[in-house]
């Protein structure tokens, strides 16, 4: 859901993250990776402007910072 809303390819999200483009397809599979493989994920997803929400009773989830789409 985060890599969809910040409009990204599998390709671009790889490169921001340094990862390969079978970890985020493992990822989106719902497959084991590395700890640290899932937090080079996840900041790279935030610095390009994701909130990870924790869970509150009605679930995890995403958002866009307010901020991410200011140019548009």
């Amino acid at each position: 859901m985060a890599r969809a809303g910040l409009n990204l390819g599998v390709r671009e999200l790889a490169e921001l993250a340094q990862v390969s483009t079978n970890t985020i397809t493992r990822l989106e599979r719902g497959e084991s990776l590395y700890p640290r493989t899932v937090e080079a994920i996840r900041a790279a997803l935030e610095a390009a402007g994701v909130e990870f929400i924790a869970e509150n009773g009605g679930g995890a989830g995403v958002r866009l910072r307010k901020d991410t789409h200011s140019n548009e």
